[in-house]
C-alpha cells in the first residue's frame, strides 16, 4: 500500500463581483483524514469577495441545517467515504454537481489542466491540476442573492504527484460543509483550491441559499419541536389500593426555565442591590468574571483568600442561581503572576497541586455546576511549555480525582466565531478533547465543550450553527460560556440572532453572556446602564428571557388507565391534581429535561 505523507489545505472559495461589505467573511478551518491512515489533511472553506480573501467555513455534516428537500442530511462525520454521498440538497444552485455530463456547466481557468474520471465503481468526479501553488479547480458561475444564508458542501480530496491511482481506488472522500451570509448581490465562482502542488479531485457540489426567514423557521422548529421539548407520562392512583384514578384534571405550570441562562458576575454585586436584584430576577446561571481565578485568590505565593468567591457564591446560592468554576487554571502565559512564572518545574507542579486541591476541594461536591479547568488551552500552552506535553490531560485527571461527579470544561475562544484561527478551530478542539479522553485513568471523566463565543460586530450565524454541528459529533455537553457580540450598528440585533441561534441548537446545553456590569465600563457588551435601565442589548436580553420563559398552563385529563401525557418544555413544574373525589388538591413539583420520556419516565401520583 502506498503511503502519502503530506498536510493540504482545500478551500472551497466563492469570488463575487460587487460591494464587497455585502459578505461576511468568515469560516472554518477542518481537519480529515484522508489516502492513508499516516496522511492528514486540512479541509477548509474559503470565500473571497472580490480581492479581499477571506475564510468561511468548512465542518462535518450534520441534520441541523434546514431541509428543503425530503432527503434528510446526514449526521455524524464523513471523514473517509469510499464513494461520494449524493450532493446535499440535489446540488442547491449548483448545475452538473456531480459531474455526471463532463465539465458542462463548469469552467476550466486559465494555467489548470481539468478532466471528468471515473472510479473503480463508475463514480464520475472532476480531476485537476495546475502548475506551481495554490492548486486549483475548475470553477462554476453563480448568482449570489442579498439577504441570504447559505449552505455550502463538497466533497474533494487529492492524489500526489505524479498520481497515485492506487489510491483513487481504495478511496478516501472527505466531506466539508459550510456556510456564508450575503447582504447584496453579486455574480459568483464557485471553486476549490490547495495550499500544495497536488490534484484536486472534487465531487457532489452544493450551494443552497436560505432566506433569513426560512433558516429561523427551522431554527425555531429545533427549538420549539425537538430541542427544549419532551412528553411526560403522569399516572395518578389511589394513596390506599393504587387503584387508578379516571378523568382526574391534571395541571402543569411551569416554575423555573429548564434552559440554564445566564451572565458573568463581578464582585461589585456584593455592595450593590440594586445590581443583586437585577441579576437574580433575570438569570438562572453566574460565572465570576476573576474572582475565583487563581491571581484572584492566591496574588502572594502562599497566601489564599477566598473571601470574596465564597460571598459571590453564597450570594448566588440564596437566589437559586447555580455557577460555573471559572477557572481551575489559565493557560495564558500573560495571566500567570510574577511568583508563577519564576518557579522550576517541580516547584510548579506542587503550587498547582496546591491550588487544584484548595479550589476544587471548596466548590466542588456540587456546589459549582462545572469547572473550566485549563482555560483556553488551544491558544495557550504555559503549563504544558513548562511541564510537558500531557500536563493539561493531567490536570483534567486531577480534577476528576476531588470532583467526578461536575462536568469538566475544555474553554476556548474563536473555535465558533472566528474560522479564520488556525488555532482553535473544531477539529484542533475535537483533536485536544480526544487526547484528554485518552489520557491513563480518564476513561470515565464528564467532560464537557466549552465555546466562549466573543463574537464580531457581523456573526457569521451559518457558520456557528455549522460549528456546533460538528463539536456535536463528541456526544458531549456544549455550552456557550461567555457570549458577547463587539459594538456595531446592530449589535442588538447580531446579539439576539446568536442567542437564538444557540437556543435553538439541539445539542446546546446552556448558555451564558460576558456582560458582567461594572461601575466604570464594560469589557465589550454593556447590558444596561449605570442605573440598571436597559440598552438595546438589554431589552432583547430581557425579550428573550419572558420569551423563553413564557410557556402556557398545560391542562389534561387521564384515561381509563388514570393515565395523561403532558408535552412540556424542559423546567421544573407544579403539578395539580384534582378530582371531585378528593377533598383538596394534589400538588406535586416535578423536573422535566432531556432525559424524561412518556414510556420511561412516567411520574406516579399518589392523591
Amino acid at each position: 500500500m502506498m503511503v502519502v505523507r503530506m498536510c493540504c489545505v482545500f478551500r472551497v472559495v466563492v469570488v463575487v463581483d460587487g460591494d464587497h461589505g455585502g459578505l461576511i467573511p468568515d469560516g472554518l478551518i477542518e481537519l480529515h483524514s484522508c489516502l492513508s491512515n499516516d496522511a492528514r489533511y486540512l479541509a477548509q472553506a474559503g470565500f473571497k469577495w472580490g480581492a479581499a480573501a477571506t475564510r468561511a467555513v468548512s465542518f462535518w455534516p450534520s441534520a441541523s441545517a434546514p431541509q428543503t428537500a425530503a432527503k434528510v442530511e446526514p449526521r455524524g462525520s464523513r471523514l473517509c467515504l469510499s464513494n461520494p454521498m449524493i450532493p446535499l440538497y440535489s446540488g442547491g444552485v449548483i448545475k452538473n454537481s456531480e459531474f455526471n455530463v463532463g465539465l458542462t456547466d463548469w469552467t476550466v481557468p486559465l494555467g489548470v489542466q481539468a478532466t471528468v474520471n471515473s472510479s473503480s465503481s463508475g463514480n464520475k468526479f472532476a480531476e485537476a491540476r495546475t502548475d506551481g501553488q495554490p492548486s486549483r479547480t475548475v470553477y462554476q458561475t453563480v448568482q449570489i442573492q442579498p439577504n441570504t444564508h447559505y449552505s455550502l458542501s463538497g466533497l474533494p480530496t487529492a492524489s500526489s504527484s505524479p498520481p497515485a491511482p492506487r489510491v483513487a481506488k481504495s478511496g478516501c472522500w472527505s466531506m466539508i460543509k459550510g456556510g456564508m451570509t450575503s447582504y447584496s448581490s453579486g455574480q459568483g465562482q464557485l471553486y476549490f483550491e490547495a495550499d500544495a502542488a497536488v490534484a484536486i479531485w472534487v465531487d457532489s457540489v452544493s450551494l443552497q441559499p436560505f432566506t433569513f426567514d426560512e433558516w429561523d423557521a427551522h431554527r425555531q422548529q429545533q427549538s420549539a419541536g425537538r430541542a427544549r421539548r419532551s412528553t411526560l407520562g403522569v399516572v395518578v392512583a389511589r394513596g390506599t389500593d393504587g387503584a387508578p384514578v379516571p378523568n382526574a384534571t391534571v395541571t402543569a405550570e411551569l416554575l423555573r426555565p429548564g434552559f440554564p441562562f445566564g451572565n458573568a458576575m463581578t464582585r461589585e454585586i456584593l455592595d450593590n442591590p440594586a445590581y443583586e436584584q437585577w441579576f437574580a430576577s433575570r438569570f438562572t446561571v453566574a460565572t465570576f468574571e476573576n474572582e475565583m481565578k487563581w491571581y484572584a485568590t492566591e496574588g502572594r505565593q502562599g497566601h489564599e483568600d477566598y473571601r470574596v468567591p465564597d460571598a459571590m457564591l453564597a450570594l448566588a446560592e440564596r437566589h437559586g442561581v447555580r455557577v460555573r468554576g471559572h477557572n481551575v487554571f489559565w493557560d495564558d502565559q500573560s495571566t500567570q503572576m510574577a511568583w508563577v512564572r519564576s518557579l522550576g518545574p517541580d516547584e510548579l507542579r506542587a503550587a498547582m497541586d496546591k491550588r487544584l486541591r484548595s479550589v476544587v476541594s471548596r466548590y466542588g461536591g456540587g456546589r459549582v455546576i462545572g469547572w473550566d479547568v485549563v482555560n483556553e488551552n488551544l491558544h495557550w500552552s504555559f503549563y504544558d511549555g513548562k511541564l510537558g506535553p500531557d500536563a493539561s490531560p493531567a490536570i483534567y485527571h486531577q480534577v476528576g480525582k476531588i470532583d467526578g461527579e461536575t462536568p469538566l470544561f475544555m474553554n476556548e475562544f474563536n473555535t465558533v466565531e472566528q474560522p479564520v484561527d488556525m488555532a482553535a478551530m473544531a477539529s484542533k478542539y475535537v483533536a485536544k478533547m480526544n487526547q484528554i479522553r485518552s489520557f491513563p485513568g480518564n476513561g470515565g471523566l464528564k467532560l464537557a465543550v466549552g465555546l466562549e463565543s466573543h463574537f464580531g460586530a457581523t456573526p457569521n450565524i451559518p457558520f456557528m450553527r455549522a460549528t456546533l454541528d460538528t463539536l456535536a459529533q463528541l456526544k458531549l455537553p456544549i455550552w456557550l460560556t461567555e457570549i458577547d457580540v463587539a459594538n456595531g450598528t446592530n449589535q442588538a440585533q447580531h446579539l439576539e440572532e446568536v442567542l437564538r441561534e444557540g437556543h435553538g441548537h439541539p445539542n446546546v446545553d446552556g448558555m451564558v453572556m460576558w456582560a458582567a456590569w461594572h461601575a466604570t465600563a464594560c469589557y465589550v457588551m454593556c447590558l444596561t446602564d449605570d442605573e440598571f435601565k436597559n440598552l438595546a442589548v438589554g431589552d432583547v436580553v430581557d425579550k428573550l428571557i419572558a420569551e423563553w420563559r413564557t410557556h402556557p398552563v398545560a391542562v389534561a385529563t387521564t384515561d381509563a388507565d388514570g393515565v395523561v401525557e403532558l408535552d412540556l418544555a424542559h423546567g421544573e413544574y407544579n403539578v395539580t391534581v384534582t378530582h371531585p373525589s378528593l377533598v383538596s388538591s394534589a400538588v406535586r413539583t416535578l423536573t422535566v429535561d432531556a432525559s424524561s420520556s412518556s414510556s420511561e419516565n412516567a411520574i406516579d401520583i399518589r392523591v
